[in-house]
């Protein structure tokens, strides 16, 4: 099952017998609307708390996922999950909803892929038959603990990113009709020093490029074998970074199947800086947009690397710098 150094190969090739994905209204209003399960209409949920409301969303996410499957939450060996807020909360209370047994995580923004790596590797170890892997974000509850509650009305600057108010979970199944899990590389930590939290797509970028590189050697293949590619959330700024530092290793992707979630999920005239971040933001374009593409027949084969930095307000207090790191994993149609 180990390939290479860092790469797990899944020789039962898992099933993602269904998806749940909820956004809201923002993220409703972006280019891949259709491509949701459910849209809010308020940034509330009918809650008293963005925490609350960001739990609601990830809870509404793994039900969907449940019922578009014909199963019965009594029929979940396993719930992997993870979110940005302190202790994985939301994560840990949506749990506390779904009573199965559940495994916590946290990588940052790379969790919707970390999350369906490890629940890929129970499925076909026939560790589990069925497994949940989730995660969501929410942008004013994200803001006021990493950045400035939105009340403060702080200016950003080019390089900032906007945190989707997102959900997306995958149930994982030994057998079906869905796109196959095929592989997956598991990153390592990567830290270039840099500790600005307005600029996280240059500090993930070298870690999606230490994955990205890293699959392609253990499996001996190239960028072609798949037809799209896309990163998780290094938006803009951080994309390009990547484009070059790709080139520098000698693994230049064709334009054409080389994206990124965080500029995929909002459209040309939202007012999101150099894109879209946060857990939910590579979850819910791969579980919703790209994955409805593989069922339209136009997409066979993907790779997706989420990517994630590793900070928290405390370590950013301490004045330390944003380790970071990505997970890559194969889809096939």
């Amino acid at each position: 099952m180990l390939k290479g150094h860092q790469t797990w190969v899944f020789p039962n090739k898992p099933t993602i017998l269904s998806t749940g994905t909820v956004v809201g209204p923002f993220e409703g209003k972006g280019p891949l609307a259709e491509d949701y399960d459910l849209i809010h209409g308020d940034l509330w949920l009918g809650q008293d708390s963005y925490e609350k409301a960001e739990k609601k969303m990830m809870e509404e996410a793994f039900e969907i996922a449940i019922r578009k499957a014909g199963l019965q939450k009594q029929d979940i060996q396993f719930f992997l999950g993870g979110d940005l807020l302190n202790q994985i909360i939301s994560s840990s209370f949506a749990a506390r909803t779904l009573a199965v047994p559940y495994l916590g995580l946290f990588g940052a923004c790379s969790t919707s892929m970390q999350s369906l790596a490890l629940g890929a590797l129970l499925v076909d170890s026939k560790s589990a038959n069925y497994v949940l892997c989730g995660t969501a974000s929410h942008n004013t509850a994200v803001e006021k603990q990493f950045r400035y509650p939105t009340e403060y009305g702080a200016q950003k600057p080019p390089t900032a990113q906007w945190t989707a108010t997102a959900a997306g979970v995958a149930l994982l199944g030994p057998e079906g009709d869905g796109p196959k899990v095929t592989s997956a590389t598991i990153g390592r930590i990567v830290d270039m020093g840099i500790s600005d939290p307005f600029n996280m797509g240059s500090a993930m970028a070298p870690a999606a490029v230490d994955t990205l590189t890293a699959h392609f050697r253990d499996l001996g293949i190239s960028p072609q074998e798949y037809d799209l590619i896309a990163t998780g959330d290094l938006a803009r700024v951080g994309h390009q970074i990547a484009r070059d530092l790709l080139i520098k290793h000698d693994l230049e992707i064709p334009e054409e199947i080389f994206t990124d979630c965080g500029i995929l999920i909002y459209g040309e005239d939202q007012p999101v800086m150099a894109g879209g971040s946060g857990c939910g933001c590579s979850a819910a374009v791969a579980y919703g947009h790209i994955l409805n593409r593989m069922k339209k027949g136009e997409l066979k084969k993907v790779l997706i690397a989420a990517t994630g930095a590793l900070l928290s307000p405390l370590s950013y207090q301490q004045k330390e710098s944003i380790p970071c790191i990505a997970y890559a994993v194969a889809i096939e149609a």
